[in-house]
């Protein structure tokens, strides 16, 4: 899952050419824990921290049962 997430918000910053230190830089933390987030690797984060690097990206994390299929809207977003 935190894999996944930092899939989308490293895409996400490419896109926007943000570099990890810019978001370090605003949200006071390392260039190297925003690496972690987005390699998956982090050991230990807090939901607040990794709230707040996806709304610098204006990102949202959404929750939804487990083993449900996508809905229709989620499968037109990935198609955007």
């Amino acid at each position: 899952m935190l894999f996944e997430i930092g899939e989308q918000i490293r895409k996400t910053r490419k896109e926007r050419r943000i570099t990890q230190a810019d978001i370090a830089r605003s949200l006071g933390m390392s260039r190297t824990t925003v690496g972690q987030i987005e390699n998956g690797t982090i050991q230990d984060i807090g939901v607040r921290k990794l709230i707040r690097v996806l709304e610098f990206l204006g990102l949202e994390l959404r929750v939804r049962p487990g083993g449900q299929p996508p809905t229709l809207d989620e499968l037109r977003e990935e198609t955007l």
